[in-house]
């Protein structure tokens, strides 16, 4: 009994001392690992081990820090320039595409245009075409790609490209498509001479564990034509029926092909996951861009856990406190930091009309829960929520005053604002952003409506098991 009761102490003290040493951790995240590891010490700290550090180590930090010194000394001029950024965006947004730019270098460039996709076989249908009509080079790089009709006709598309002597790179997510990285689909692209790179590889797990964690992933979806065609959302290389989690099906997705300079700026973002993937250099890979006048200002914005901690919090309360008239936001996985929670009820406080679109099933029951814990104060502050039900709402989008959208891969939680590599794509255009809140609205239209007096009638064993799990929701 008293060696367990040793043990136990050391466990505690060990893990709470490191803890405590943490300058990078929020008090709510530091929290909530006290909570674990006293309540449950040894599968508190088995899981502190495993997955309670948010770094990719020295050597992975180092790289990138010299990828993008290379990428500056380069190509800069592709990235926009910061000096550009007040004559191109309206003053009452002008803070947040400022902090955006401050992330990784990417600012605002005129000249861009883009055409919202009607649905998954649009998508699939013009990006194949694409890939087919490419004369240089095309660049694809997806979290989860499937041996299914989407997944297969991509990599059919690129063997066909390879064929015809197109450089073709394709990236896959070690985790997310591990079965397409080991299946025969991706041997063929191998032999038809798509070069191919694997995304934080599971190859070496033990060392992974060791020197990092298991669960930080490449979670981007990106898709280079030409350096004149990129394709930015929240759709995977995968069908809507998605099936590996088929009983939440289908996957409402949401789509941007875009032309004009944030596709260079798209297809560098790309080349960064490249160059640590391959340790190749920037020299290899075509980047060129055409006219920059008309359209509009655009820019890629893009985070991971090489970049500083917090960017993407802080770039949705940004955001979220230029909204002047009204702000609608859709994400499958819900669970915000103090930043964008107090954001999001400053900015109802105020006056503005604030929508919230989330599933109503979700395929993670701790999300859904945790998601929940937030529901009374949103609705308090004034927030509508609709939870929709036909199917997993996976779109992510931000639309601001019928002028400002952000979309692309970044969910509203601790995942993607601490452990993920996400891109997206921040723009102010009134057309694009009037197509995003229609296709908003049809998802309003398919949605129910959540009140104060829905949640306060929740059982009050709902109301515990929400608000247990939004307690140790920094650590999820």
């Amino acid at each position: 009994m008293g060696a367990i009761l040793l043990l136990h102490t050391c466990l505690v003290i060990l893990f709470t001392t490191r803890i405590l040493l943490r300058d990078d951790l929020s008090p709510p995240g530091r929290l909530a690992w006290f909570v674990i590891l006293n309540l449950l010490p040894y599968f508190g700290s088995a899981m502190y081990f495993l997955f309670g550090e948010t770094d990719l180590g020295n050597r992975a930090d180092k790289r990138h820090k010299e990828i993008f010194e290379e990428i500056r000394a380069k190509a800069s001029w592709f990235m926009g320039e910061a000096t550009s950024t007040e004559k191109l965006i309206d003053p009452v947004y002008l803070s947040a595409f400022q902090y955006a730019g401050s992330i990784n270098g990417f600012h605002p460039s005129m000249g861009n245009a883009a055409e919202l996709m009607a649905d998954g076989n649009e998508t699939l249908t013009r990006m194949v075409a694409d890939i087919d009509a490419a004369i240089d080079h095309v660049h694809v790089l997806y979290y989860i790609w499937l041996d299914d009709n989407t997944g297969h006709a991509i990599a059919e598309a690129l063997i066909r490209a390879a064929h015809r002597g197109i450089a073709c790179r394709a990236m896959a997510d070690g985790l997310g498509s591990r079965a397409m990285i080991n299946s025969a689909l991706w041997q063929r692209m191998r032999e038809a001479g798509v070069h191919l790179a694997v995304a934080l590889s599971l190859k070496h797990p033990i060392r992974t564990i060791l020197t990092s964690r298991l669960d930080l992933r490449n979670h981007r979806k990106i898709t280079v034509i030409d350096s004149r065609i990129t394709y930015c959302g929240s759709r995977n290389s995968a069908d809507p029926e998605f099936l590996v989690k088929a009983k939440y099906a289908p996957w409402v997705d949401i789509m941007l092909r875009f032309t004009g300079p944030v596709v260079v700026q798209n297809q560098l973002l790309f080349a960064s996951d490249w160059m640590q993937a391959t340790n190749e250099s920037l020299d290899g890979i075509t980047l060129s861009q055409g006219p920059t006048e008309g359209g509009f200002p655009a820019q890629v914005m893009g985070v991971g856990p090489t970049e500083r901690h917090g960017a993407t919090p802080q770039l949705f309360a940004n955001l979220i406190a230029c909204a002047q008239n009204r702000l609608t936001l859709t994400t499958p996985y819900f669970v915000p930091d103090a930043t964008v929670l107090e954001a999001l009820c400053a900015t109802a406080y105020r006056g503005v009309s604030v929508t919230l679109i989330f599933p109503k099933v979700n395929d993670s029951l701790i999300v859904a829960a945790a998601s929940r814990s937030y529901y009374h104060r949103l609705l308090d502050a004034g927030c509508i929520i609709h939870e929709f039900k036909g199917g997993l709402l996976h779109a992510k989008t931000l639309t601001i005053d019928g002028k400002i959208s952000l979309i692309g891969s970044s969910n509203l939680d601790l995942r993607s604002f601490d452990l993920n590599y996400e891109n997206n794509i921040l723009l102010q255009d009134e057309a694009t952003t009037l197509a995003i809140e229609e296709r908003q609205q049809t998802y309003v239209s398919r949605s129910e409506v959540v009140t104060l007096p829905t949640v306060l009638a929740w059982h009050y064993h709902q109301r515990i098991w929400h608000n247990v799990i939004a307690t140790i929701g920094p650590v999820l």
